[in-house]
């Protein structure tokens, strides 16, 4: 039996990834799959990296961070106080990461398909096989669904983006949503300026999470077992996004 341990949309939230990662270290897992968006907005960009490095994550690029590794600030003009907020925290992400990083998030592929026990495949994407940089979510139709998977789906899709998670299966695949470490949609509305830098918004109103999602497939010839968990946060930990 093999056993994965799934996340996605940690944004740079270590103190979360930390929890999952404590949490999940009782059950013991052999992989650890990442659906994208890594490491920005921030607070711990550079150290949540290496931490998903050092435990040889199988990792997917996401939005976030496609744009961190290749866009240049100074080819930008901020128009509104949110986009200076925005891209005031990208030039601080990209020094904290230096180009090495930078450079390893730049060739990160959009698509990672992994065999499974009983012959089938996993494809893991940050958002859907036809476009990663769109959502898989609960509310659409089959319909919807099918047009973003395309003709070329794998048997289990894990994905992330929406930060909502789900388990469903459309025309015999199964669509796993893996929600967020670092920015489950749950929590209050706070005002912090420390961390205003660090809200993808600019603004130092932000979410404080009380949650993170992950999910635990386990794989053996018989086939696959899915379990969607959720991981209490501490008080001190704050949502980037």
């Amino acid at each position: 039996m093999l056993r994965f341990l799934c996340v996605s949309d940690i944004h740079g939230e270590l103190d979360a990834l930390r929890a999952v990662l404590a949490t999940a270290e009782k059950r013991s897992f052999q992989k650890l799959l990442v659906a994208g968006d890594i490491v920005f907005p921030g607070p711990e960009p550079l150290e949540t990296w290496r931490r998903l490095s050092a435990a040889g994550a199988i990792m997917v690029q996401g939005v976030s961070d496609r744009a961190l590794a290749t866009l240049n600030p100074d080819d930008l003009s901020p128009q509104t106080e949110h986009e200076k907020g925005r891209l005031a925290r990208l030039r601080d992400v990209q020094a904290q990461l230096g180009e090495l990083v930078l450079g390893r998030l730049r060739r990160t592929p959009t698509h990672a398909r992994i065999p499974l026990e009983d012959g089938r495949e996993l494809l893991l994407v940050h958002g859907s096989p036809v476009d990663p940089s769109e959502p898989l979510t609960h509310d659409m139709s089959d319909e919807e669904i099918l047009a973003l998977i395309g003709d070329d789906p794998a048997d289990v899709i894990v994905c992330g983006m929406s930060h909502v998670p789900f388990d469903r299966t459309v025309a015999d695949i199964r669509i796993i949503n893996v929600g967020s470490v670092g920015d489950a949609p749950d929590g209050a509305a706070e005002t912090d300026p420390a961390r205003a830098t660090a809200a993808t918004s600019g603004s130092p109103v932000i979410r404080v999470p009380t949650i993170a999602h992950a999910t635990w497939i386990e794989s053996s010839p018989a086939g696959i077992t899915v379990e969607q968990i959720i991981v209490p946060l501490a008080p001190q930990v704050r949502a980037a996004g």
